[in-house]
């Protein structure tokens, strides 16, 4: 429901385009990581995901379950909350390995929050926690980069600059830009494969904000 719902509103709000390196599809039981940098970017990763054939199952912030009907929603497709900075944190793991083993793509997002620049300008991405690796590491599956620019130009700042951006977006429609790098899988220690992951997903990022002209 997510995805399909993505797809259909996220073409109203702008001119989303996609693109991937060769070798780049997803095998089955794959983690897709993701750059984070706007409230918008996971709508448009999904969008764009659901042109490539891809449905994942998704890790968010489990504060999103408590919202009524998205909750059950996320409940009931199976994807996986995370509770930061609690105990319960690790189980989220445990929920996102058996999605992996049994074939499913599982989107993170290692920067665990979104930067606190308030203009729409876009970032490399920030730190990574060392989730995606210790997932990858325990599972063996491979990771797949995914780099997202232009979500900003969607909501990005302060509560009302969001809404405003919102509200006019259909009308000013900007260029959203997803890219598909080629899986890498990591072997190295927790230290060395959370930094290369980080590398790969910056890559892809780089990609991205060429196509949408948000050069950083």
């Amino acid at each position: 429901m997510l995805s399909r719902f993505a797809h259909t509103v996220v073409p109203v709000f702008g001119r989303l385009s996609t693109s991937t390196d060769t070798g780049s599809a997803p095998a089955p039981g794959s983690i897709l990581a993701a750059n984070h940098t706007s409230l918008a970017d996971p709508a448009v990763v999904l969008a764009a995901l659901r042109r490539l054939g891809i449905q994942p199952v998704v890790m968010a912030a489990a504060g999103l379950w408590r919202i009524p009907v998205l909750g059950r929603a996320l409940a009931r497709e199976g994807h996986v909350p995370v509770h930061r900075g609690s105990r319960d944190a690790a189980a989220a793991l445990d929920v996102a390995a058996r999605a992996l083993q049994e074939g499913r793509h599982v989107l993170i997002y290692a920067e665990g929050g979104l930067p606190r620049r308030q203009d729409a300008g876009e970032a490399a991405p920030g730190t990574f926690h060392t989730g995606l690796a210790r997932l990858a590491l325990r599972t063996g599956a491979p990771v797949v980069p995914v780099g997202q620019a232009g979500a900003r130009r969607l909501t990005s700042g302060s509560g009302p600059k969001q809404l405003a951006g919102l509200v006019t977006a259909p009308v000013r429609r900007p260029r959203l830009h997803v890219h598909v790098g080629r899986p890498l899988v990591l072997t190295d220690d927790l230290t060395t494969s959370t930094a290369r992951a980080r590398s790969a997903v910056t890559a892809a990022w780089r990609t991205a904000a060429v196509q949408v002209d948000c050069r950083p």
